[in-house]
């Protein structure tokens, strides 16, 4: 015998995320499409929470 919740239960599907910056190789930090620092937009990092990239995490535990 199956619950019926199983049924009917579907996990929710998720948005597509779009990250409105990139990171630059060449001035290791992230950038906006415009060129300037994604640091310096105060309203991406409200809404984004970080711009941290994981760069250094491979190579320091403590990044």
């Amino acid at each position: 015998m199956r619950p019926f919740a199983l049924n009917y239960a579907r996990p929710a599907a998720q948005p597509p995320v779009v990250i409105p910056y990139a990171y630059d190789r060449t001035r290791q930090l992230n950038v906006l499409p415009d060129g300037r620092p994604a640091i310096s937009d105060h309203a991406l990092l409200k809404a984004y929470g970080t711009t941290t990239s994981t760069a250094g995490s491979k190579t320091h535990f403590d990044d």
